[in-house]
Order: structure tokens, then C-alpha cells, then sequence
């Protein structure tokens, strides 16, 4: 009979901001369920703090210099299901379900919607919302 082993719990780190210049980590999205990525974003300690506190990612808009709720203006919200930290404490790994089936601006479910085949780039899967309806932009 194999023993269980018990994984080892330990006290919650503070995320290590203060090696970016700009206090700005990347976070990685990946859709819980199936582990694909969905896109790459960053985080400030606002960022960190909101998403701990509400249990939906949050994000710091590089060109928009603000905090952003995923999801606040498409409704295509992320609800964080699990968080991974990498070993020097400033990388995160967001396991998310993804609300409205689309990570991405553009309307696929993953910016990660394009594939280098020799000089060219194929598009994989089709749109799932219309950005220009969407955002109007």
C-alpha cells in the first residue's frame, strides 16, 4: 500500500514587485479545465490584492496606466480557480474559467490564435465574439 503524501503548506509570500522596474509582474492565464493558454498579462500589487480579495483577475493596463477587471467592458470575466507562483516569487500562473467562452480583444478564445507555418501565420479556430460589437471600436 503506497502512503499518502500530505503536501506541504507554508505561510502566503508577498509577490517579489520589486524586481521590475516598473512594479509590474506577467501573469499567465490558462483555462482551468483544459490547461490551454489563453494570454499574458501583467499585475501590479493593486492588481495582486484585488484578485486575491474578489476571486476574479484583475490586471494593470500598460496602455491605459490603470487597473483593469477582466471582462469589465465584454462581460467575458475570469473567475480564478487556482494560482500558481513560480520559485522567484514574480511570475503567477492564473487557472481561470473563462466567462463567455473569449480571452482575447480580438474575439478568439486565446490571443495565442496564431500559429507560425514556415514565412506565414495560420489563424487556428474562428472567432467567438465581434469585437466591433463588443467594444464598438
Amino acid at each position: 500500500m503506497e502512503s499518502m503524501i500530505t503536501p506541504e503548506v507554508v505561510p502566503m509570500i508577498q509577490l517579489n514587485f520589486d524586481k521590475s522596474a516598473d512594479g509590474l509582474l506577467p501573469a499567465i492565464v490558462q483555462e482551468y479545465a483544459s490547461g490551454q493558454v489563453l494570454m499574458l498579462a501583467y499585475i501590479n500589487k493593486l492588481a495582486w490584492q484585488k484578485t486575491l480579495e474578489t476571486g476574479k483577475a484583475h490586471y494593470w493596463s500598460r496602455s491605459r496606466n490603470s487597473l483593469w477587471l477582466k471582462g469589465e467592458s465584454s462581460g467575458h470575466v475570469q473567475l480564478i480557480r487556482e494560482i500558481l507562483i513560480d520559485c522567484d516569487d514574480d511570475t503567477v500562473i492564473y487557472q481561470v474559467e473563462q466567462l463567455g467562452g473569449a480571452a482575447c480583444h480580438t474575439g478568439h478564445k486565446s490571443c495565442f490564435f496564431r500559429r507560425v507555418q514556415g514565412q506565414s501565420l495560420v489563424i487556428e479556430g474562428k472567432r467567438i465574439f465581434d469585437p466591433l460589437k463588443v467594444y464598438g471600436k
